[in-house]
Order: C-alpha cells, then sequence, then structure tokens
C-alpha cells in the first residue's frame, strides 16, 4: 500500500520536475540565442535535446495518469498508437541529439591545426538538417508500433501492456527481424560516434591540464576557455546519458527473460527509462554559468516577492488587531 501510494506521488512529480527544468533551459537558450550577438552552435543543440525530453517525459506518463487519478478510458484506439509512437521517437531522438552534441563539441574545441576543425559548422544552418535527418530516422524505425499498438485487449496471450490500458500486439517474426536490427543498428553508430568524440575530448582535456600544470609551475595566470568549460559539461552530460542507458538495458534484459514480474524492479526500470530526461537539465544548470545566473536571479526574485507578501500580510494582521484590541 506506501509502495503504491509512493509510486503514485513519485511518478508525477518527478515527471513535472523534468518538463519545468527542461523548459528552463530551452528557454534561457533561445533568448540566449536570439539576445546575445555570439551564437552558440551547442545551444540550438540543447534546446533540441531538451524539446525531445519534453515529449518523452509526456509521451511516457501521460498516459499512466489515468491509473494515478482514477480516469478511465482515457485513450483511444488512436491516442494509444500516437503516444506510443511519439515515446519510442522521442527516445530514438534523444540518443542522435546526444550523439550529435558530443561530436560536435569535440569539432569546436580540435585544435586550429586539427583536420576535424574544417568539419566545424559555420552556423544554425548546417545543424537543422542533422534535426531532420534524426526526425525522418526514428519516425521511419518506429513506424511498425502505428500497427502494433491498441487500447482493446483482444488476447492476453498475444498482447502485452501495462497501466495506460495501451496493449502492444508481439510482432511477427519477419516485422521483428526488420525493425530491430534497424534499432540496434542505430544505436551501435550514434554510441559508437558519442564514444569516439567523448575519447577524443578527454584527450584534449588532459592536454590541457598538463598545460594548466605548466603554467602553474611557471607562476603564470591561465584562465579556461570557454569553450573547454562546456566540453566538461558535455562529457558530465554524456556520463549521464550512459549511466541511464546501459541500466535501463540490464534491467529489460532481466525483466524479458524473468518468468516472474517483480513490481520493485518494474518501479526501477521505469524510473531508469525517464531517468536521463529528468536529469540531464539540471546538469546543464549545475554546470552553465548562464542558467545557473538566470535561477539565481530568479529565486532572489521569488525570496524578496515571498517576503514582501509575507509582510503585507503580517502588517494586516497587527492592524486588525489593534482595530479590534
Amino acid at each position: 500500500m506506501v509502495l503504491k501510494f509512493i509510486k503514485k506521488m513519485f511518478f508525477p512529480s518527478m515527471t513535472v520536475v523534468g518538463i519545468l527544468g527542461n523548459m528552463s533551459v530551452s528557454v534561457n537558450y533561445m533568448f540566449s540565442w536570439w539576445g546575445s550577438p555570439e551564437k552558440k552552435l551547442i545551444h540550438v543543440i540543447l534546446i533540441h535535446l531538451a524539446f525531445t525530453n519534453i515529449i518523452l517525459l509526456l509521451a511516457k506518463r501521460l498516459p499512466k495518469t489515468k491509473g494515478a487519478f482514477g480516469l478511465r478510458n482515457f485513450l483511444d484506439d488512436i491516442g494509444c498508437k500516437t503516444i506510443v509512437y511519439l515515446e519510442r521517437v522521442a527516445r530514438g531522438l534523444s540518443i542522435c541529439t546526444s550523439s550529435l552534441l558530443t561530436v560536435v563539441q569535440a569539432i569546436i574545441i580540435s585544435p586550429r591545426a586539427s583536420g576535424w576543425r574544417k568539419l566545424r559548422p559555420k552556423s544554425a544552418w548546417h545543424i537543422l538538417p542533422f534535426f531532420s535527418f534524426f526526425w525522418v530516422l526514428n519516425a521511419s524505425i518506429s513506424v511498425n508500433l502505428i500497427h502494433s499498438t491498441t487500447n482493446t485487449r483482444l488476447n492476453v496471450s498475444q498482447l502485452r501492456g501495462d497501466e495506460s490500458n495501451c496493449y502492444f500486439m508481439l510482432p511477427s517474426q519477419k516485422i521483428k527481424w526488420i525493425f530491430l536490427p534497424l534499432m540496434v543498428l542505430r544505436d551501435a553508430v550514434f554510441q559508437g560516434a558519442m564514444g569516439g568524440a567523448s575519447g577524443y575530448m578527454v584527450f584534449l582535456l588532459y592536454k590541457h591540464h598538463l598545460h594548466v600544470l605548466y603554467l602553474q609551475n611557471s607562476k603564470l595566470l591561465y584562465r579556461t576557455p570557454p569553450e573547454l568549460r562546456a566540453a566538461q559539461s558535455v562529457l558530465l552530460l554524456m556520463l549521464c546519458f550512459v549511466f541511464f542507458y546501459w541500466t535501463d538495458c540490464a534491467f529489460s534484459f532481466f525483466l524479458s527473460f524473468s518468468l516472474e514480474e517483480y513490481s520493485l524492479m518494474v518501479n526501477i526500470h521505469e524510473f531508469l527509462t525517464l531517468g536521463y530526461a529528468i536529469f540531464s537539465p539540471f546538469v546543464l544548470i549545475h554546470r552553465d554559468e548562464l542558467l545557473t545566473g538566470f535561477w539565481h536571479v530568479h529565486l532572489g526574485k521569488l525570496r524578496k516577492c515571498l517576503s514582501f507578501t509575507c509582510s503585507i500580510s503580517i502588517g494586516r494582521r497587527l492592524s486588525v488587531l489593534q482595530y479590534y484590541g
């Protein structure tokens, strides 16, 4: 009973926190992009990543609000197909966008004499075609879910579902062996690119660390360039992605071959599925001076507003007490 209550409160609250965090990141980077004379291409990719995370959180949790709030017939057949399809597309977009973020950041911090420097995007127009390709790719790979998803339980032995009342019809072997290899190939290619770019950035940051030690021994001052600080943030973000992705895969593998359904394991698996989308914006907020300054300013305004409201309320109560006293 307690576990069920915690689940009903925990997942919706974490989803709201994740959506607010991603909205904060996207809105701040949009204002920074339009208002700053120096356009940072990384901000465009982070805006797309935050937008993808919002779609994933809404698509994953929206059908399950029925169970949390006691609603019935929340989604019809078309609604189920749309929600499940968007969830799968958003998950693939998250992988592709995270990989693009790592590769572009590695190119940005590469030395001027390096051949990778020639691949550096000059403007956002060089980034937008990648987004279009990602959407087409993931929409094509996930198209089989439109046929395989329903909100009507026809045959228990042929369907898999959860409390959202959206069910999966087990695909035929032919369809399974068409789309499954494409998904595996997509994950392998983009995570391979992510791993290679991350390793290259670690190498460059290590060389920079040795350079800083040399300057400190020479009693010279040196300030870390913004590009290298951004690279450190991207690496931390990729560590967050790798942790949640591979832990999620391990739990999925265990649950798919388990004969018994462990409630605790299912809940942990669901949390891991949403973990990257929830925590990635707060990694950026913690590391990025722009986002940190925004939160400090607005939290300060909120404190002043609350203190002003409290002082008015206390003043009114004192005046009432004096009037009746």
